[in-house]
């Protein structure tokens, strides 16, 4: 009884960590239509359509209902609120923000979130929740 509850903790916890990964997976196609949108033009785009995107609506997934990049200028925000979702992440953010570096024409973004737990983000994201 006692590994089968260590097991179950343990499994849900993957679940969550996969469903997290789509994020970031979407958020990587709208880095690149930014980089390009910056390296083009010199800023960053008020929303979605200025960079080539579809509505943040449209860019979701089972886990993620939407990838907004006007929100706050220079922020990706995949937000999880998918109709497959976990309880434990509806309505829970995940941001890549630009940092200032721009190595050889490119962006260097950072992954975080103030909700979600480490254990559950990508290895390259830093989350406190």
């Amino acid at each position: 009884a006692i590994l089968a509850a260590i097991a179950i903790s343990q499994y849900q916890d993957y679940v969550i960590r996969s469903q997290v990964s789509e994020g970031s997976s979407l958020a990587d196609g709208v880095k690149t239509a930014i980089g390009e949108f910056v390296n083009n033009r010199g800023y960053f785009p008020a929303a979605n359509s200025s960079a080539g995107l579809a509505a943040s609506a449209s860019i979701k997934g089972e886990y993620v209902g939407d990838v907004n990049v006007g929100t706050t200028t220079g922020v990706i925000i995949a937000t999880y609120n998918g109709g497959k979702a976990n309880a434990n992440l509806k309505s829970t953010p995940l941001t890549l923000s630009f940092s200032a570096v721009r190595n050889s024409g490119s962006l260097e973004w950072h992954c975080k979130s103030a909700n979600l737990k480490q254990k559950w983000c990508p290895s390259s994201c830093t989350c406190t929740g």
